[in-house]
């Protein structure tokens, strides 16, 4: 892969078009996807190099009471925020997974896009396409710093979050994600689990 493939990336949001043509998993069913796209605008922020889909990053309206069936091992976690769920506007988004090197519809990733910066580039991308169309705020659940919990979770860690305004306003042990990093072996022996296993719930107000 050229190493300037940061500069020759290009992105844009998942519309009706792209539904048969860019990986879905994820994202539920075929009707959820088109009802989502028609309340939001479009389902997830999309990177390509050339014309192949190597990226995205998506997202759905943020609910409150939103819990997912099977916690860490179902898509609804991302939005899931228990008890540490804040009350936002009805027009806020919430941040889902990212599937950085995802070049067809499975759970395999091409490594060799994953470390440089793509996932950053979607949020960043996100970030202004929501506020441009007039989002009221943006939600994020962050996952531990380690890069190998990041990549197995496929998602981001508060500095991420932080360092593009949002405020990190909750943060909690999982005990699932705790369980999952100690048989996984996600971290070096002796690493505090409970540290390893902290997320948070990250928010952003746009002006």
């Amino acid at each position: 892969m050229d190493p300037s493939l940061m500069d020759t990336l290009t992105y844009r949001p998942m519309i009706l078009a792209d539904l048969d043509t860019v990986p879905v998993g994820c994202h539920g069913a075929r009707d959820a996807i088109v009802k989502r796209i028609g309340d939001l605008g479009a389902a997830a922020i999309l990177a390509f190099d050339g014309e192949k889909h190597v990226a995205q990053l998506q997202f759905r309206r943020y609910q409150r009471t939103l819990r997912s069936p099977d916690g860490l091992w179902d898509p609804l976690y991302w939005g899931d925020f228990g008890l540490h769920a804040p009350s936002l506007p009805y027009d806020t988004l919430s941040v889902f997974c990212y599937h950085v090197g995802q070049l067809e519809d499975s759970e395999a990733r091409d490594a060799s896009y994953q470390g440089r910066g793509i996932g950053l580039a979607l949020l960043d991308y996100f970030l202004q396409w929501a506020s441009d169309g007039g989002y009221s705020a943006a939600i994020a659940k962050c996952t531990p710093s380690a890069r190998s919990i990041m990549s197995f979770m496929g998602g981001q860690p508060s500095e991420a979050y932080v360092e593009r305004g949002f405020a990190l306003t909750e943060s909690w042990v999982d005990s699932q994600l705790r369980d999952v990093i100690q048989e996984k072996k996600l971290v070096p022996e002796g690493v505090d689990l409970d540290d390893a296993a902290r997320v948070g719930c990250c928010v952003k107000l746009f002006d």
